[in-house]
């Protein structure tokens, strides 16, 4: 078991790490977004390269190095996201009067640049990736946008906590597409088909002749996975998730201050 500590452990401190890092950023005064945005961009660039590098290294290096560099891709998308560079062409919340596929197409408008970019940078992965030996940047990539895509769309049609603390002042408006309800119909199957990745992810990591990159490797995504399935539960179980993150964050505003009013 003590050659599965360190790769869980690593999964888990840079994903709890990373996470309020970019909360912590993406809640500064909007006079530091420039800055903060630049730096991760020339991030990502070293990731991006680190990618290329580590996609013909099928070492147990190889493989933190893959994850990592994944890591640092997929922060600089929620930066750009968070922060209002790669957002939508709608800035504005959700009319109370919309309902169906009217509230799903302003809903979808907030994000659609977002998007599109994840869609980019999961071409340049895959590109970059294409044809070697280490494709765990690719594979983690796409963890991350599975069930971060699960994670809105449950938020969408209805979750208990919907987590509002984590926006930035000037996302406020996303909450007015956010709903409370104690469950929706794509949660179970959501944490079912998650459930099934992860057994999936972790198989390589646990057999007798896995090599030391297949451990490394396959243990830190299924760990990530792990985490994501966690997440998914702060939405539906009364659990103080901000608290994970509470340095990130600024102090809690009055609820009734968040533009989060929820669609019935």
């Amino acid at each position: 078991m003590s050659d599965y500590a360190a790769p869980i452990l690593y999964a888990v401190v840079m994903w709890w790490f990373l996470t309020g890092v970019i909360l912590w950023l993406n809640h500064r005064p909007r006079r530091t977004h420039a800055w903060s945005f630049g730096a991760t961009s020339l991030a990502l660039a070293g990731a991006l390269w680190a990618i290329a590098w580590s996609a013909g290294e099928p070492t147990e290096a190889g493989a933190y190095a893959a994850f990592t560099a994944a890591l640092v891709v997929w922060g600089w998308q929620e930066m750009a996201f968070y922060m209002g560079f790669l957002a939508g062409p709608r800035r504005t919340a959700g009319l109370p009067t919309a309902r169906g596929l009217a509230r799903f197409g302003q809903a979808a408008a907030t994000n659609l640049w977002h998007e599109a970019a994840i869609i980019l940078g999961a071409l340049a992965v895959a590109w970059l990736t294409e044809g070697r030996p280490n494709r765990i940047a690719l594979w983690t990539y796409l963890v991350l946008w599975g069930m971060n895509l699960s994670a809105r769309l449950n938020l969408y049609l209805g979750v208990r906590n919907l987590n509002a603390e984590f926006l930035p002042e000037h996302l406020r408006y996303l909450g007015s597409f956010f709903r409370r309800a104690p469950m929706n119909a794509l949660f179970p199957v959501a944490m079912t088909l998650a459930t099934a990745i992860l057994l999936v992810l972790l198989h390589p990591a646990v057999t007798e002749s896995a090599s030391a990159f297949a451990l490394a490797g396959h243990t830190m995504m299924a760990t990530l996975m792990a985490l994501a399935i966690l997440e998914h539960g702060f939405l539906m179980l009364p659990l103080p998730s901000a608290a994970l993150w509470g340095w990130g964050l600024p102090a809690r505003r009055p609820a009734g201050d968040a533009d989060t009013r929820t669609a019935r």
